[in-house]
Protein backbone atom coordinates (compact mmCIF):
# COMPACT_ATOMS: atom_id res chain seq x y z
CA UNK A 1 0.00 0.00 0.00
CA UNK A 2 1.40 3.37 -1.15
CA UNK A 3 1.56 6.06 2.16
CA UNK A 4 -0.36 9.35 0.93
CA UNK A 5 2.76 11.95 0.49
CA UNK A 6 0.51 14.52 1.60
CA UNK A 7 -0.39 12.74 5.22
CA UNK A 8 1.45 14.19 8.24
CA UNK A 9 2.34 12.99 11.23
CA UNK A 10 0.87 14.31 14.55
CA UNK A 11 3.31 17.18 15.68
CA UNK A 12 4.58 16.16 18.91
CA UNK A 13 4.19 18.40 22.07
CA UNK A 14 6.12 21.12 23.04
CA UNK A 15 8.33 20.17 26.09
CA UNK A 16 7.48 22.04 29.17
CA UNK A 17 10.11 25.27 29.52
CA UNK A 18 12.44 24.98 32.83
CA UNK A 19 10.93 26.79 35.54
CA UNK A 20 12.10 30.64 35.21
CA UNK A 21 14.20 32.10 38.13
CA UNK A 22 11.71 33.67 40.14
CA UNK A 23 9.94 29.66 40.44
CA UNK A 24 13.72 28.80 41.42
CA UNK A 25 13.87 31.60 43.91
CA UNK A 26 10.18 31.03 45.22
CA UNK A 27 9.53 27.28 46.26
CA UNK A 28 11.33 24.58 47.93
CA UNK A 29 12.56 21.68 45.30
CA UNK A 30 10.08 19.18 46.35
CA UNK A 31 7.31 21.99 45.40
CA UNK A 32 9.07 23.00 42.27
CA UNK A 33 9.61 19.04 40.99
CA UNK A 34 5.57 18.77 41.75
CA UNK A 35 4.83 21.93 39.94
CA UNK A 36 7.67 20.77 36.73
CA UNK A 37 5.71 17.63 36.31
CA UNK A 38 2.18 19.28 36.55
CA UNK A 39 3.20 21.74 34.14
CA UNK A 40 4.82 18.86 32.14
CA UNK A 41 1.49 16.68 32.21
CA UNK A 42 -0.64 19.86 31.00
CA UNK A 43 2.14 20.30 27.66
CA UNK A 44 1.59 16.93 26.91
CA UNK A 45 -1.51 14.94 27.38
CA UNK A 46 -3.46 18.79 28.75
CA UNK A 47 -2.58 19.60 24.87
CA UNK A 48 -3.58 16.49 23.27
CA UNK A 49 -6.58 16.04 25.36
CA UNK A 50 -7.60 19.71 24.17
CA UNK A 51 -7.76 20.90 27.76
CA UNK A 52 -5.21 23.59 26.96
CA UNK A 53 -4.15 25.20 23.37
CA UNK A 54 -0.89 24.36 22.24
CA UNK A 55 0.15 28.29 22.35
CA UNK A 56 0.04 28.20 25.95
CA UNK A 57 2.67 25.83 26.60
CA UNK A 58 5.79 28.02 25.84
CA UNK A 59 3.98 30.86 28.77
CA UNK A 60 2.74 27.88 30.87
CA UNK A 61 4.92 29.29 33.93
CA UNK A 62 4.27 33.21 33.51
CA UNK A 63 0.59 32.83 32.77
CA UNK A 64 -0.64 30.06 34.49
CA UNK A 65 1.54 28.23 37.04
CA UNK A 66 2.80 31.14 38.15
CA UNK A 67 -0.22 33.10 38.28
CA UNK A 68 -2.18 30.56 40.13
CA UNK A 69 0.28 30.27 42.80
CA UNK A 70 0.57 33.62 43.91
CA UNK A 71 -2.68 33.21 45.01
CA UNK A 72 -2.05 31.11 48.13
CA UNK A 73 -0.60 34.48 49.13
CA UNK A 74 -3.89 35.39 50.14
CA UNK A 75 -5.14 31.90 51.59
CA UNK A 76 -4.40 31.60 55.29
CA UNK A 77 -2.86 28.08 56.88
CA UNK A 78 -4.96 25.30 56.69
CA UNK A 79 -7.84 26.58 55.41
CA UNK A 80 -9.89 25.06 52.90
CA UNK A 81 -10.50 26.00 49.27
CA UNK A 82 -13.25 25.19 46.50
CA UNK A 83 -12.30 26.42 43.02
CA UNK A 84 -15.25 27.02 41.39
CA UNK A 85 -15.02 25.84 37.43
CA UNK A 86 -10.97 24.29 37.65
CA UNK A 87 -10.94 23.16 34.46
CA UNK A 88 -7.30 21.68 34.00
CA UNK A 89 -6.91 22.56 37.70
CA UNK A 90 -5.80 26.28 37.51
CA UNK A 91 -5.96 27.52 40.04
CA UNK A 92 -7.08 24.54 42.35
CA UNK A 93 -4.15 21.78 41.34
CA UNK A 94 -1.51 24.46 41.55
CA UNK A 95 -2.68 25.93 45.33
CA UNK A 96 -2.77 22.05 46.44
CA UNK A 97 0.37 20.97 45.17
CA UNK A 98 2.20 24.56 46.16
CA UNK A 99 0.47 24.54 49.46
CA UNK A 100 0.13 21.13 51.54
CA UNK A 101 -1.48 22.44 54.52
CA UNK A 102 -4.36 23.58 52.10
CA UNK A 103 -7.94 21.00 51.63
CA UNK A 104 -8.38 21.56 47.97
CA UNK A 105 -12.40 20.99 46.37
CA UNK A 106 -12.26 20.92 42.74
CA UNK A 107 -15.25 21.91 40.89
CA UNK A 108 -15.75 20.95 37.31
CA UNK A 109 -18.36 20.01 35.31
CA UNK A 110 -16.90 18.59 31.91
CA UNK A 111 -16.02 14.52 32.07
CA UNK A 112 -12.66 14.90 30.11
CA UNK A 113 -11.12 17.59 32.18
CA UNK A 114 -12.18 15.44 35.22
CA UNK A 115 -10.50 12.51 33.91
CA UNK A 116 -7.59 14.21 34.08
CA UNK A 117 -8.07 15.70 37.57
CA UNK A 118 -8.61 12.30 38.82
CA UNK A 119 -5.27 11.16 37.29
CA UNK A 120 -3.24 14.24 38.63
CA UNK A 121 -4.88 13.68 42.15
CA UNK A 122 -3.66 9.85 42.04
CA UNK A 123 -0.36 11.23 40.46
CA UNK A 124 0.53 13.17 43.12
CA UNK A 125 -1.22 11.14 45.86
CA UNK A 126 -3.45 14.52 46.93
CA UNK A 127 -6.49 12.53 48.37
CA UNK A 128 -8.02 12.59 50.67
CA UNK A 129 -7.24 16.65 50.69
CA UNK A 130 -8.32 17.01 47.57
CA UNK A 131 -11.31 16.69 46.35
CA UNK A 132 -13.22 16.90 42.70
CA UNK A 133 -16.70 17.02 42.72
CA UNK A 134 -17.96 16.94 38.99
CA UNK A 135 -21.13 19.30 38.25
CA UNK A 136 -21.90 23.12 37.77
CA UNK A 137 -21.11 25.22 40.52
CA UNK A 138 -24.79 26.04 40.89
CA UNK A 139 -25.60 22.32 41.03
CA UNK A 140 -23.37 20.26 42.93
CA UNK A 141 -23.20 20.10 46.97
CA UNK A 142 -22.08 23.13 48.53
CA UNK A 143 -18.49 22.92 49.80
CA UNK A 144 -18.95 25.30 53.15
CA UNK A 145 -15.09 26.45 52.55
CA UNK A 146 -13.14 29.19 53.81
CA UNK A 147 -12.45 30.45 50.54
CA UNK A 148 -13.68 30.13 46.67
CA UNK A 149 -11.46 30.97 44.39
CA UNK A 150 -11.83 31.26 40.92
CA UNK A 151 -10.14 31.87 36.93
CA UNK A 152 -11.18 32.96 33.90
CA UNK A 153 -14.86 31.47 34.57
CA UNK A 154 -17.35 34.32 34.10
CA UNK A 155 -17.58 38.05 34.45
CA UNK A 156 -17.58 38.71 38.87
CA UNK A 157 -21.61 39.44 38.53
CA UNK A 158 -22.29 36.12 37.66
CA UNK A 159 -19.39 34.50 39.28
CA UNK A 160 -20.66 36.05 42.57
CA UNK A 161 -23.85 33.84 42.32
CA UNK A 162 -22.07 30.64 41.66
CA UNK A 163 -19.40 31.47 44.19
CA UNK A 164 -21.13 32.76 47.39
CA UNK A 165 -23.09 29.71 48.04
CA UNK A 166 -19.81 27.90 48.62
CA UNK A 167 -18.51 29.75 51.06
CA UNK A 168 -19.07 29.50 54.95
CA UNK A 169 -20.50 32.88 56.37
CA UNK A 170 -17.47 34.90 57.24
CA UNK A 171 -15.61 33.29 53.69
CA UNK A 172 -14.64 35.17 51.08
CA UNK A 173 -14.37 34.78 47.70
CA UNK A 174 -11.12 35.22 45.22
CA UNK A 175 -11.19 35.57 41.77
CA UNK A 176 -8.57 36.30 39.76
CA UNK A 177 -9.32 39.10 37.44
CA UNK A 178 -7.08 41.29 34.82
CA UNK A 179 -7.08 45.01 34.02
CA UNK A 180 -10.77 44.89 34.36
CA UNK A 181 -11.06 43.80 37.63
CA UNK A 182 -12.15 47.34 38.99
CA UNK A 183 -14.67 47.65 36.49
CA UNK A 184 -15.88 43.93 37.43
CA UNK A 185 -16.18 44.60 40.77
CA UNK A 186 -18.66 47.82 39.96
CA UNK A 187 -20.35 45.81 38.06
CA UNK A 188 -21.08 43.28 40.30
CA UNK A 189 -22.22 45.75 43.33
CA UNK A 190 -25.47 44.43 43.66
CA UNK A 191 -25.30 40.63 42.89
CA UNK A 192 -22.65 41.40 46.03
CA UNK A 193 -24.86 42.93 48.05
CA UNK A 194 -26.74 40.42 48.58
CA UNK A 195 -24.47 38.23 50.16
CA UNK A 196 -23.33 41.07 52.52
CA UNK A 197 -20.41 41.32 50.60
CA UNK A 198 -20.20 44.78 49.13
CA UNK A 199 -18.87 46.72 51.84
CA UNK A 200 -15.39 45.39 51.91
CA UNK A 201 -15.20 43.91 48.83
CA UNK A 202 -12.11 45.65 46.61
CA UNK A 203 -9.18 44.38 44.62
CA UNK A 204 -5.44 43.19 46.21
CA UNK A 205 -2.36 42.39 44.38
CA UNK A 206 -0.39 39.03 44.80
CA UNK A 207 3.01 38.58 43.68
CA UNK A 208 3.96 42.23 43.77
CA UNK A 209 7.56 41.24 45.53
CA UNK A 210 8.78 38.24 42.91
CA UNK A 211 6.46 38.18 40.04
CA UNK A 212 7.19 40.70 36.64
CA UNK A 213 3.54 41.00 36.43
CA UNK A 214 1.78 40.42 39.50
CA UNK A 215 -1.75 39.10 39.60
CA UNK A 216 -5.08 41.11 40.54
CA UNK A 217 -7.64 39.34 42.57
CA UNK A 218 -11.10 40.71 43.52
CA UNK A 219 -12.01 39.13 47.14
CA UNK A 220 -14.94 39.92 49.03
CA UNK A 221 -16.61 38.54 52.38
CA UNK A 222 -20.02 36.37 52.64
CA UNK A 223 -21.06 37.89 55.61
CA UNK A 224 -24.53 36.39 55.39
Amino acid sequence: MSSDPAAKSPTPPEPLPPPPAEAVARFSPEILSRLTDYGQQLATAGVVRGLIGPREVPRLWDRHLLNCAALAEAIGEGESVADIGTGAGLPGLVLALARPDLRVVLVEPLERRCVFLQEMIARFRLAPRVELRRGKAHVVKPCAADVVTSRAVAALDVLAGWSFPHLRVGGRLLALKGDRADEELLAAKTELAKWGADTEAGVIVCGADWLPQPIKVVRAWRRR
